[in-house]
């Protein structure tokens, strides 16, 4: 069970354990050992372009007392986070979302935007299944399909097509080492994973499309 604190401008997902994560966050990408994974939501004048983010947020992990920690940045308001939780047989996988569509993107395209309106998407995953590092790989595979599926079923559109993410989507998936090398959409474990995260992420742009942020100043722009 993932259990989710909320203190502004930090979102906690505790794993519950020390787990083996794969993520393209900015704090510990690639495989790592963590136990949490955090969000920092950032403004505008928090992140001039000349800063270097990563020193920054190390720094302000340092703070905390988390520099362990896999960590994400997101202009999203976190406090518009969104959970799902679903089980396949005895597989279990836990899901928190943030979704912000300010610099959505169709793959295979760009849009250049000026950086104050960049938002994202940001996906940690817990699972109680044993994996391999191959069957990490796989399941983060699953993860970023779901996300993709979720975006396109709500049905934002640029000139080229629907939006399938944003320019700078981040997801984290935990699992306990293990030996199981696949986590497909034929597995329960993929099952599990894929609809948690199709759940949270659908649900997170139903909420920031309802209520698009104001994409001027410093607001935080999701």
């Amino acid at each position: 069970m993932m259990r989710v604190t909320l203190n502004r401008p930090w979102l906690s997902c505790d794993l519950g354990q020390e787990m083996q994560v794969l993520s393209w966050a900015i704090n510990r990408p690639g495989f790592a050992m963590a136990r949490r994974i955090l969000w920092r939501e950032v403004r505008n004048a928090d992140l001039p372009e000349t800063l270097d983010v990563r020193d920054w947020l190390a720094t302000e992990l340092a703070r905390t007392g988390a520099g362990d920690a896999i960590a994400f940045l997101t202009s999203r308001d976190v406090t518009r986070y969104h959970q799902a939780v679903q089980t396949v047989g005895d597989c279990r996988a836990d899901c928190v979302a943030t979704v912000g569509l300010s610099n959505a993107e169709r793959v295979g395209q760009r849009v250049l935007r000026p950086h104050a309106v960049w938002g994202t998407i940001n996906i940690a995953v817990r699972l109680d299944r044993g994996l391999s590092q191959t069957g990490l790989i796989e399941a983060i595979s699953i993860a970023a399909e779901a996300r993709t599926a979720a975006i396109m079923d709500a049905d934002l559109r640029l000139p080229g097509g629907r939006v399938t993410g944003t320019g700078t989507d981040c997801l984290a998936i935990a699992a306990p080492p293990g030996r199981d090398d696949y986590a497909g959409l034929h597995t329960e474990i993929g099952e599990a994973l894929g609809a948690a995260v199709y759940r949270a992420t659908r649900a997170g742009a139903a909420a920031w499309l309802g209520d698009p942020p104001k994409l001027t100043g410093d607001e935080s722009n999701g």
